[in-house]
């Protein structure tokens, strides 16, 4: 509440952001990784990207900003494991053109292109253009106006509060096949909505089906960045599991995702033995 002062019982500094939690968690399920991204020249910035190689992380085209601060966030996490979070960009808000073009031919070539609304928005659009393969849009933090950006998208990713601000009502599994259809008109190929414990739910332009692909249940220490770990792990499986239905391959990164909660941490909760596939993931068709 405003005003209002608790007592915590734990403080830890750890690496994250959007696009490098997708990153690692790539990595870690087994993708060639490469970042592009800004960093500050405080202390933070070669750190992060020392990190970033230790865990498999391409970081040739990982710029230095003079002048300013990596980007930072503050989290709190309550003893149910939810999060608040409030974010500093630093140079995150530096991620132009011009360092696209200097990894265009990594851009046009990749297999798949995952994008996030941590770095500025026309810069995410000019390299969805570039790319031949899939182009992914974690559309996350929500925000409104990125109309542009949809025809572009293989997959469109939202969480429910991500997508409820791009339909204009509030998204629950009650009405996910009606917020689907909207988001399919939009203009992306697929569109996905994350529903934390209860899985996520998919449907494909034209198809007129909503596949709600379940999560198998666990007890949450700590929700940060399993997000993050969804959209990584299915950008990774997307390439490495082809000969996959992608209702398996959502209820794989579903899993991946599930197991992150139960550690704390964000980069640090990601698993690095994950064996996809070992089951067949539940689903129902609405």
């Amino acid at each position: 509440m405003p005003g209002e002062t608790l007592i915590g019982n734990k403080f830890t500094t750890s690496f994250g952001g959007k696009g490098a939690n997708q990153c690692v968690a790539a990595a870690k399920t087994g993708g060639n990784v490469h970042i592009i991204c800004r960093v500050g020249d405080d202390q933070w910035g070669e750190k992060y990207k020392e990190h970033l190689r230790t865990v498999g992380v391409d970081v040739t085209y990982a710029q230095v900003t003079k002048g300013t601060t990596t980007g930072i966030a503050q989290i709190s996490v309550a003893d149910n494991g939810e999060n608040q979070i409030v974010i500093v960009p630093g140079a995150n808000n530096h991620l132009s053109k011009s360092d696209l073009g200097n990894a265009k031919e990594l851009i046009k070539k990749a297999d798949v292109l995952i994008g996030q609304l941590e770095t500025p928005y026309e810069t995410t659009l000019e390299a969805f253009k570039v790319n031949d393969g899939i182009k992914l849009l974690n559309a996350a933090p929500a925000r409104e106006h990125i109309e542009e950006i949809l025809p572009f998208c293989t997959i469109l990713c939202v969480n429910e509060p991500e997508a409820s601000l791009l339909v204009h009502f509030n998204v629950d599994v009650s009405n996910i096949k009606k917020a689907l259809n909207i988001l399919l008109e939009s203009g992306c190929d697929t569109a996905i909505i994350t529903l934390g414990d209860k899985g996520a739910a998919y449907s494909l332009k034209n198809s007129g089906e909503c596949i709600h692909v379940f999560s198998n249940k666990v007890t949450a220490v700590d929700t940060t960045g399993a997000g993050d770990a969804f959209v990584g792990a299915l950008a990774s499986f997307l390439v490495n599991f082809k000969n996959q239905p992608l209702h398996q391959l959502i209820g794989a990164a579903c899993e991946y995702a599930s197991l992150t909660v139960t550690m704390e941490g964000t980069q640090t909760s990601y698993p690095e033995k994950y064996i996809p596939f070992t089951r067949q993931y539940d689903y129902v068709t609405l």
